[in-house]
């Protein structure tokens, strides 16, 4: 059984369509991306799967179960862009309020640790800081050892240092098999920390795939290698070769086929040094993706 199954869900605001006909199925065990420019219905879709607002069409299930149901027996856990926390109590009477409502809770310590909350524990809510409190909420979403957690935008709050060991807790908590899906702007973890990426654009998914395949489909792929004092001509004739970038030393063959360069180019004569074959970021791919 699927972890997640979004089936044609469709939701308006007024005369604007946030997501049209969208479906997505997520197996369990997956750390899922969902990329998309602002307004592309990211958000609308997490609300949706968490039964925050109701789809005008199709539907949602995780495991099986409708998303208040999932919610009840604690399968589903979530943690959205802001909250307040409950003030004048310490981080860890919070934290252990919120994981006694469930059914087959995480150990409370476990759970500190794993949000990086262990030194924070007998702070008071209302002493810390922005990033503080989204580690809280991190915290809050895995009380309860939720098989999904769903997550729209979590490290928004959170400084560099803070983001790293946020992403080493979301990676501990997934090696136990349990499924992930995040909303995120940042797409350097998408690229890092997802199985699959699904790009998300006018409410429609434009791509899905592996962090890999979504790259490729930004093509400009290239071979790069030492070039140093020989001649570049020629170079541009090689089979497969769209453009050729000459600086310094450095020679740059832009191609669709890096494998047929390679071979083409080792059969040049030239003394081939520091080859490397260069792929599109994401960032390329996304932008390519969400402008069309």
């Amino acid at each position: 059984m699927e972890a997640i199954s979004i089936e044609g869900v469709a939701k308006s605001y007024g005369n604007v369509r946030a997501v049209e006909s969208l479906t997505l199925r997520v197996p369990a065990g997956q750390v899922v991306a969902v990329l998309g420019p602002n307004g592309a219905g990211k958000s609308t879709t997490v609300s949706m799967m968490l039964g925050l607002i109701t789809p005008d069409a199709g539907s949602v299930e995780m495991f099986g179960k409708s998303p208040a149901e999932a919610a009840a027996t604690g399968y589903v856990g979530a943690m959205l862009q802001d909250g307040d926390l409950v003030p004048n109590l310490t981080v860890r009477e919070v934290v252990g309020f919120v994981r006694g409502l469930y059914p087959d809770p995480m150990p409370l310590d476990e759970v500190l640790e794993l949000a990086g909350l262990t030194d924070l524990a007998k702070r008071r809510t209302g002493r810390l800081s922005g990033g503080q409190a989204q580690r809280v909420r991190f915290a809050m979403a895995i009380a309860g050892a939720p098989k999904i957690l769903v997550l729209d935008e979590p490290t928004a709050a959170l400084d560099v240092e803070s983001r790293r060991a946020f992403w080493a807790g979301i990676r501990a908590y997934a090696a136990d098999g349990r499924t992930v899906l995040f909303a995120t702007h940042h797409l350097e973890e998408a690229d890092e920390n997802a199985d699959r990426v699904v790009v998300v654009a006018r409410g429609r998914i434009v791509a899905d795939g592996t962090p890999a395949e979504i790259k490729q489909r930004a093509g400009g792929r290239a071979v790069r290698f030492t070039l140093g004092d020989q001649p570049a001509a020629g170079l541009e004739r090689l089979p497969a070769v769209s453009a050729v970038e000459v600086e310094g030393e450095v020679a740059t063959l832009h191609t669709a086929d890096p494998d047929t360069v390679v071979a083409a180019l080792y059969g040049t004569g030239l003394k081939v040094r520091d080859l490397e074959i260069i792929t599109p970021a994401l960032e390329d791919a996304f932008l390519s993706l969400t402008s069309a």
